[in-house]
């Protein structure tokens, strides 16, 4: 046997492992920019990735009811599912019998920056003050056909 003839599975062998190597690297560059903290911020779910981070406060309880005001079914429960993920306490949810064009978020307990913060996670809204102390409630958000959903979040 010549030299050039134990010399090829020697190169074969080397491109093996270096295709190896590079998919090694590949996969664990991947895996450092998609962990938690990864990029120098903090590890957020995909619903966070389309909408500004903006919560309930810590140790309050917001009562908001929603109500769908629209003929498109199941936008309450879809502004719901955002508003809890985001720590507010929906405590009712149904259809509005009044049909609107634009989502209105409603002060009814004189919180404005409550009212502020619910419009804000769902994105367009306008705010309203209307005091209203025999509801349970401190804010009424009537979702209109300009609201759109979040990407949708499986839910095990």
């Amino acid at each position: 046997m010549t030299d050039s003839g134990s010399s090829r599975p020697s190169k074969r062998r080397m491109m093996i492992g270096a295709a190896l190597a590079l998919g090694i690297a590949v996969v664990i560059a991947v895996a450092w920019a998609f962990r938690p903290g990864g990029g120098g911020s903090s590890a957020r779910s995909p619903r966070e990735l389309f909408t500004p981070e903006e919560r309930a406060p810590e140790g309050v309880r917001i009562r908001v009811e929603v109500l769908n005001a629209t003929s498109t079914p199941r936008l309450a429960l879809s502004a719901t599912r955002l508003l809890r993920d985001r720590g507010f306490d929906v405590v009712s949810i149904g259809n509005s019998p009044a049909r609107r064009d634009s989502t209105l978020v409603i002060d009814r307990t004189n919180h404005p920056e409550w009212a502020r913060l619910v419009a804000s996670v769902l994105g367009r809204a306008a705010v309203e003050a209307r005091a209203d102390t025999s509801r349970y409630v401190d804010i009424s958000v009537l979702i209109g056909t300009n609201w759109t959903p979040p990407p949708k979040t499986l839910y095990p």
